[in-house]
C-alpha cells in the first residue's frame, strides 16, 4: 500500500520534471525565433543602408 503511494509519487515527479523540459524546450525555441527576427531585421536594414549609399 505505501509502496503503491510511493510509485505514484515518483511518477507524478517524473511527469512534472517532463512539463519542465517541455517549457525549456519552447523556450529555447522562442529564443531561436527571436535570434532570427533580429537577424532578419538587421538585414533588411542593411539592404536599406545600401539602397540609401546606392541613391545619394
Amino acid at each position: 500500500m505505501e509502496r503503491e503511494r510511493e510509485r505514484e509519487r515518483e511518477r507524478e515527479r517524473e511527469r512534472e520534471r517532463e512539463r519542465e523540459r517541455e517549457r525549456e524546450r519552447e523556450r529555447e525555441r522562442e529564443r531561436e525565433r527571436e535570434r532570427e527576427r533580429g537577424e532578419r531585421e538587421r538585414e533588411r536594414e542593411r539592404e536599406r543602408e545600401r539602397e540609401r549609399e546606392r541613391d545619394g
